[in-house]
């Protein structure tokens, strides 16, 4: 019986952490700069990472990367935590009528990854995500600030400039996706720290799931897999 693991994956903005013991699993994310939790044994950690290595030190031996991951089709420069939401989303979505999988992981990056039933990658779309999309916004004009809440008019057409701003970066990352996902081809899977914030202002939920922690899920069903092959 396999229990008490803990995994972690360096995201470009935050660690996100997750601990399977008994068959159950719990989530958690940090910031960069806060220590390590507490109960983390780092010679036992099993880790990857998509974003700068923070200042503890990880076995290099423990590391998970993309080659380890087994997917058609899958090219070894393909981020580690696609290439993981893949196999989880293989593994845990149900898809009686063999759809193609279409996931949207919404963090730094809005990162978009089809495959089909059988676990072949098809390819996918990169592009800056909600956080990054303020940020840019703020780095490269004069007048432009972050807006400190994010909550997201109903309206269009807004007069208020941090309104404009919401709407504005929320409609280009919903028309991505309106424009990728077909329901009838199609299952979406949404993920990633911004999840929830997008899912309530996707305009179409038919076929769509939401599994905000599905990358962290994907790194333990690998490893359990590869523990019950040795």
């Amino acid at each position: 019986m396999i229990s008490d693991i803990n995994f972690l994956l360096v995201g470009n903005s935050r660690l996100h952490w997750a601990k399977y013991s008994k068959n159950q699993s719990k989530f958690f994310h940090t910031k960069k700069e806060q220590k390590v939790p507490e109960n983390i044994d780092l010679d036992q950690l099993i880790w990857a990472s998509v974003g700068k290595i923070p200042d503890f030190l990880l076995k290099k031996e423990n590391e998970l990367i993309t080659k380890d991951i087994q997917l058609s089709n899958l090219p070894d420069f393909f981020g580690v935590d696609r290439a993981l939401a893949s196999i989880a989303a293989l593994k845990i979505i149900e898809n009686p009528f063999k759809k193609d999988l279409l996931i949207a992981d919404f963090g730094t990056i809005l990162s978009i990854t089809k495959l089909n039933s059988n676990g072949s990658i098809i390819g996918g779309q990169l592009l800056p995500g909600f956080l990054t999309q303020l940020k840019s916004m703020e780095q490269n004009t004069n007048n432009l600030k972050v807006p400190k809440k994010y909550n997201i008019p109903v309206k269009d057409f807004l007069i208020d400039t941090e309104e404009a701003i919401l709407k504005g970066v929320i409609n280009s990352l919903n028309g991505v996706i309106n424009s990728l996902f077909n329901p009838a081809k199609d299952i979406l899977i949404i993920c990633g720290g911004d999840s929830q914030l997008m899912m309530k202002s996707l305009k179409t939920q038919k076929d769509t799931i939401i599994a905000p922690n599905l990358v962290m899920e994907g790194m333990i069903i690998h490893h359990l897999s590869v523990k019950k092959l040795a």
